[in-house]
């Protein structure tokens, strides 16, 4: 047997029993007369005595353990004469009194401890050994608890879970596809999914109407800290539904999850903000409503003093950080070096200090007189004490650069804090977007999306400003979900096509299987996918997704561990009919 109990299992209670445990070796110290052997697995830490007096042979075995050596213990279990109040186990020590080396270890390349001294890089190198560090599994484990969450709460309301394919059509539109060349169809290509959309509609006209997945999704694009090439998804689907329906139940999904992994109780409605709003105050559709400072239109009571910047400018908008008038001269040179970054774009920040005594200071002194400050001082409703920080130009670009310039005010003055959830839901999204590049119309979320009833007419004269039935769950400034009501209807499906500049044809070569389900009766539907990697690195309070994946890539979508992608066999080449030096 190897082993009677966990390494995080023994307290006070188990004294005088006799007992193996099995595990890796934390750490072995040797004070001469006795060796202390604690040994870790998944489940906590135990910490071993070897006594020189009573068992001479079996100390000097103890003493040539290493870092990381599997090994099984057996010893009666006493009272810790120096307890250790930081672990589970820290009342109670094992004498040992036999000891069997399962495995030996090499010199492990970073310590195996929270506080470990390995960077990034090596540690997805040896992401096995990383994962064996309380802090990376508790991530997992975190993980864990939450798919079962999700599906014991979709399983209450009759959801069914159903697995979609993985090698499927690749389609023009979203982020790029995966390609997987087909060796039995010579010259043609699996696509891996981006999402199961398409299946989880041709489900719904099954008659399946509760649909969920916890589901693998592949976007070969750029990466960031909340993406990788691989992810998660929670992804759901429901008939005979409307909008309000979609929004109660997976609400009804996050407060169950919030209470039960974070015992966080939402005591209210989340609250709903339109799209054009969002922008409009936050320059952004996933707005952290953890803090105020929202934006105000400076445009009218700015304009007409003679300053050639603000007087050509489309848009001048502010934000109010309140009670930082004392911020120094190096703070706002700070500010400014950060809105010219090249990935906000910012040509410049013009700064008004609302001292305490009730004057101005501001970098426009030359233009504007206290009178004039003071009138952007009541449109900011700022007050003595606060600091007015002015973005300029195309009011599109000005929007998001103010709202990065707000999300760096809110961390500088800890209003974005991690144990803190505002919900929200962002609704009506526009249904189309302008592409400069290719000069057309691209569906906002995907072609499938219902625009609203009301906008049905503006889709011939003035398609840009239809709005969809399309929402997003916010939280913290992050998009953990999102979904929309579906076409439903051939004809409305054809016409969404035709303004996204396909033609007939390749509407019907891309999506014919799906306009031809259409015409055996689709029920009204609609649904939403929640980012799984985001929900658990939010509940974790982190910020990558990387860290709650057990093997996850790098931000050059390298596996690192296993060397991949890589190349492969000659013979696999021409198998797939790709080999290169045909050309």
């Amino acid at each position: 047997m190897y082993r009677t109990h966990t390494c995080g299992e023994l307290r006070i209670e188990q004294i005088n029993q006799t007992v193996t445990l099995s595990g890796w070796v934390q750490k072995a110290r040797d004070l001469g007369g006795m060796t202390f052997v604690d040994l870790r697995d998944r489940y906590g830490i135990t910490q071993f005595v070897f006594n020189m007096e009573t068992n001479a042979e079996l100390c000097d075995k103890a003493r040539k353990l290493g870092r990381e050596f599997v090994v099984a213990i057996t010893g009666k279990v006493t009272e810790r004469q120096s307890k250790n109040n930081k672990i589970p186990t820290g009342n109670i020590e094992i004498i040992a009194d036999k000891l069997e080396i399962l495995s030996k270890s090499a010199i492990p390349p970073f310590t195996i401890e929270d506080d470990t001294d390995g960077g990034d890089e090596l540690r997805m190198k040896y992401r096995y050994l990383d994962l064996r560090r309380s802090c990376v599994r508790e991530n997992l484990v975190l993980r864990h608890k939450l798919g079962i969450e999700v599906r014991n709460y979709l399983d209450q309301l009759n959801f069914i879970e159903t697995e979609t394919p993985v090698l499927i059509k690749s389609t023009p539109e979203g982020a790029r596809d995966f390609i997987v060349p087909s060796r039995m169809n010579p010259g043609q290509f699996y696509a891996l999914p981006q999402s199961p959309q398409v299946f989880k509609q041709l489900l719904m006209i099954s008659g399946f109407d509760r649909y969920y997945q916890i589901v693998k999704c592949f976007r070969d694009e750029d990466l960031r800290a909340d993406r990788q090439p691989e992810f998660t998804q929670i992804d759901c689907e429901m008939a005979f539904v409307e909008q309000e329906d979609i929004l109660d139940t997976f609400e009804g999904l996050t407060r169950h999850l919030f209470q039960k992994l974070r015992n966080v109780i939402f005591d209210y409605n989340f609250p709903r903000l339109e799209y054009a709003d969002a922008m409009e105050l936050y320059g952004s559709d996933k707005p952290d409503i953890r803090f105020e400072m929202k934006f105000v239109d400076l445009s009218v009571v700015a304009k007409g003093n003679g300053f050639k910047v603000f007087d050509e400018a489309e848009y001048i908008g502010a934000i109010c950080a309140e009670g930082c008038a004392n911020y120094t001269r190096k703070q706002l040179d700070k500010l400014t070096d950060f809105v010219r970054k090249p990935q906000i774009g910012a040509k410049g920040l013009v700064y008004v200090k609302y001292n305490e005594d009730g004057s101005f200071k501001s970098s426009v002194d030359k233009f504007y007189d206290a009178a004039q400050l003071q009138k952007w001082a009541d449109a900011c409703n700022a007050k003595p004490g606060d600091l007015i920080l002015v973005l300029v130009g195309d009011k599109s670009a000005t929007l998001t650069q103010l709202g990065e310039l707000r999300l760096e005010m809110g961390s500088q003055l800890g209003l974005r804090d991690k144990n803190v959830f505002k919900p929200l839901w962002v609704v009506n999204f526009p249904l189309l977007e302008w592409d400069e590049d290719s000069q057309r119309f691209h569906a906002m979320h995907h072609p499938f999306t219902s625009p609203k009833q009301e906008d049905f007419h503006l889709l011939e004269t003035d398609p840009g400003a239809v709005r969809a039935n399309a929402y997003d769950l916010v939280i913290n400034g992050v998009e953990v979900g999102g979904g929309s009501i579906r076409i439903h209807d051939t004809n409305l499906q054809a016409e969404m096509f035709k303004h996204l500049g396909f033609t007939e044809e390749e509407a019907k070569e891309q999506f014919g299987f799906l306009m031809n389900a259409f015409q055996f009766g689709a029920p009204p539907h609609g649904g939403i996918a929640f980012g799984f990697d985001r929900l658990v690195s939010m509940f974790a309070g982190i910020d990558s997704i990387r860290d709650v994946i057990a093997f996850p890539k790098n931000n050059s979508g390298r596996d690192v561990m296993i060397d991949s992608p890589s190349t492969i066999a000659e013979e696999q080449m021409i198998e797939l009919g790709l080999d290169y030096r045909k050309k």
